[in-house]
């Protein structure tokens, strides 16, 4: 499954209602969408795709955002820019109120869609974050015998375990012991988080 990308009116309309209803903290039923727009569920099918693809593009089109507004306040290089971007990131996903919704209302529906190979949501922060990465080994500020894919799809995993704590180990999210564990894995020991909420 990938993030569909379309440029068609059908298509942004159908992406701006289902993603003021995920707002909301709404379930996102298909039928009702597709009413709302008054559209047959056929015609929003040969827009969005599914259910899942639609969810996928809605979450990435939040995510995004606020993962590029994460790398752009980090103000440290190398390992501490890659573990505060994460932190920052991290911290969005555990305050925002519809994601805890959509958390719990679909805690199983939702992991596989965030974080399994059905995940177009974890390609995208995967890459998002090689580029990253690998910016800062180009920049001499990092060095590893891993490679930046390999670098960034272990943030990813890390970012997962403590975002989705509650659901996968009933302990609660905690952003700064995933930047300190982020930071440990690319070789700083001595990271203190920064960009949190106090």
């Amino acid at each position: 499954m990938s993030v569909p990308r379309h440029s068609s009116a059908g298509y942004e309309q159908a992406v701006d209602a289902a993603r003021r209803k995920f707002l909301a903290g709404d379930r996102l039923d298909m039928q009702k969408l597709a009413a709302e727009l008054g559209v047959n569920p056929s015609t929003l099918f040969r827009w969005v795709g599914n259910r899942d693809q639609l969810l996928a593009t809605v979450l990435w089109s939040l995510a995004e955002p606020t993962y590029r507004a994460a790398m752009a306040a980090t103000t440290r290089s190398g390992a501490a820019r890659i573990a505060d971007a994460a932190a920052m990131f991290d911290q969005a996903l555990i305050d925002a109120p519809y994601f805890r919704a959509f958390l719990r209302r679909e805690p199983e529906h939702a992991l596989r869609l965030l974080t399994t190979k059905a995940s177009p949501v974890q390609q995208e922060i995967v890459a998002a974050t090689e580029r990253l990465v690998q910016q800062e080994m180009d920049r001499g500020n990092l060095v590893h015998p891993m490679s930046a894919h390999d670098l960034a799809y272990l943030i990813a995993r890390i970012s997962e375990a403590f975002v989705y704590a509650d659901i996968i180990t009933g302990e609660s999210p905690d952003a700064a012991k995933a930047a300190i564990a982020v930071a440990a894995l690319l070789g700083d020991a001595t990271y203190v988080p920064k960009g949190l909420p106090s």
